[in-house]
């Protein structure tokens, strides 16, 4: 099992309305990302920066990298687009973090 953790970003004003959207997650895309080898996902918010820090695990033979490629993902992305920091495909702007401490 891989831990991963990145952070996004989320436009000022957007807070309740993106935990909102997270609240009615698509069921369609939880199947996705789970088929994916996604497991134990939890996203975080900075209120004074709007910085989204998200945590998940990655199964070792997991195909997260090819998540752009399914249809269901690129639709969540454009219908997230207005409230988050995105690339021109509607991507999340985000970057990886790097663990330098966990304890079980």
């Amino acid at each position: 099992m891989i831990r991963s953790a990145f952070k996004m970003k989320l436009k000022p004003g957007y807070e309740e309305e993106y935990k909102r959207r997270h609240d009615e997650i698509w069921p369609e895309l939880v199947k996705v990302l789970e088929e994916a080898g996604i497991s134990d996902y939890s996203i975080y918010l900075d209120p004074e920066t709007n910085i989204l820090f998200a945590t998940q695990k990655l199964k070792d033979h997991n195909q997260a990298d090819q998540l752009y490629l399914n249809p269901v993902v690129r639709q969540w992305w454009d219908y997230m687009a207005d409230i988050m920091e995105t690339y021109e495909d509607n991507s999340p702007v985000s970057m990886d973090l790097i663990e330098v401490f966990h304890m079980d």
